[in-house]
């Protein structure tokens, strides 16, 4: 009976979204970027009679919105495929999170068919990355799986937030979008161009941004997500399928847009570090640690500090690294010694912290030599830099 009703709500919402966007009788959208590919991931469901799909990206990925939609559109379009579904949105991170935690949370499942990504937004509002930084993200996630799963076909979703959206009726991209349009030019990577679909849309009178919803789009706005991203698959799949069709990995560029952007990143587990009396590798007890906590990390240890810790140290091999953290309203200052140097300052506190334990990668530092780092952690006392507190809870070294 549910997947009836969700059913039919779905064909409802895309029937609204899809009137909504006749308006310019166009039968291309401008927004659909169907550029190489797409064909691997068909040939595996008609072929295998199977596939598996995966989400990328924050909370607009994790919530109940355009991943569930395009996830019934598949089943729609291959009613005999055993699809498995990968949820790995994780709300507030960006894409260099992305890229770091891709391995843990999308290519230790298997073998993946398809990847959507979405981060334009919390590139731009909650990480506000440079142009740089986005790109250190975006082609560490495209580069990193062209180069680990090359016959994984890939979507990125530009979805939108007020600002980003007034820079577009201004005429301008916004530079998340600009910095990650380039990385998918330059792979070959097809895209939906949401963001300008809603400003269409909305100079078009045939939608309001209260009927998209806002940054975290109502059902309407994601159905009109999950509309485009049919209408790209579909294009790519109109032509029948030639029986003896074989999938071909995609040229990967020689040379990256940045030879520093994370497409070697991983996380380490910060476990292994060395540490001395005052932090513990373990649970929090969080009902006693003021400040709001997601069930996403219910369970997980942390490498915790307080203000009487001593120090932390740990080896990689890399050229950058950082910590991907929850940083509360009590977030305090890390110094970081890299290779026996000074001591540098690292704020974990964020602008987000003061009422939640916000999930977030802070990097120590980028574009080392290649070859074996030392790293030597401790806490600020007192903290000083604008942090609120004294303590440090990681989740995970971010290795490149």
């Amino acid at each position: 009976m549910f997947r009836l009703t969700q059913t039919y709500v779905l064909v409802a919402l895309f029937s609204f979204a899809i009137g909504l966007g006749k308006a310019g009788g166009a039968e291309t959208n401008r927004n659909v970027m169907l550029r190489g590919g797409l064909q691997n991931a068909r040939i595996q469901f008609k072929q295998k009679q199977s596939g598996r799909v995966a989400f990328i990206g924050g909370s607009i990925t994790q919530m109940d919105g355009y991943r569930p939609m395009v996830s019934d559109w598949l089943r729609t379009r291959f009613p005999d495929i055993k699809f498995e579904f990968i949820n790995a949105g994780i709300s507030s991170t960006d894409s260099q999170t992305g890229a770091f935690r891709l391995g843990d949370h999308v290519l230790a499942k298997g073998r993946i068919d398809l990847l959507f990504v979405e981060f334009a937004v919390n590139d731009d509002q909650d990480a506000q990355h440079s142009r740089r930084g986005c790109i250190l993200g975006m082609e560490g996630i495209v580069r990193q799986m062209r180069l680990r799963q090359p016959l994984c076909d890939l979507v990125v979703t530009h979805f939108v937030n007020p600002s980003m959206l007034k820079q577009i009726q201004s005429g301008k991209v916004p530079p998340s979008i600009k910095a990650h349009e380039d990385v998918l030019r330059h792979y070959n990577v097809s895209s939906v161009y949401l963001a300008r679909e809603v400003a269409d849309r909305i100079a078009a009178s045939k939608l309001t941004w209260a009927q998209y919803g806002g940054t975290h789009p109502k059902p309407a706005g994601n159905a009109v997500a999950a509309e485009l991203i049919s209408e790209l698959l579909g294009r790519r799949w109109a032509k029948p399928l030639p029986a003896d069709a074989a999938k071909n990995a995609p040229l990967i560029p020689a040379k990256p847009l940045d030879a520093g952007s994370f497409f070697n990143g991983q996380f380490l587990s910060p476990g292994l570090a060395k540490r001395s009396n005052g932090w513990a590798w373990h649970v929090p007890e969080w009902q006693n640690i003021p400040g709001n906590f997601r069930q996403t990390f219910a369970g997980l240890k942390l490498l915790c500090g307080g203000p009487d810790g001593g120090g932390v140290s740990f080896e990689f091999d890399g050229r950058a690294v950082g910590a991907y953290v929850l940083a509360g309203p009590d977030a305090g200052v890390l110094e970081v010694s890299l290779d026996d140097g000074p001591f540098e300052l690292s704020n974990l506190y964020h602008r987000h912290s003061r009422g939640l334990h916000y999930p977030r990668t802070v990097m120590f530092a980028t574009d080392l030599v290649p070859g074996r780092h030392a790293v030597r952690l401790r806490l600020a006392k007192p903290a000083g830099a604008g942090a609120r507190g004294t303590a440090a809870r990681i989740l995970q070294f971010a290795i490149n």
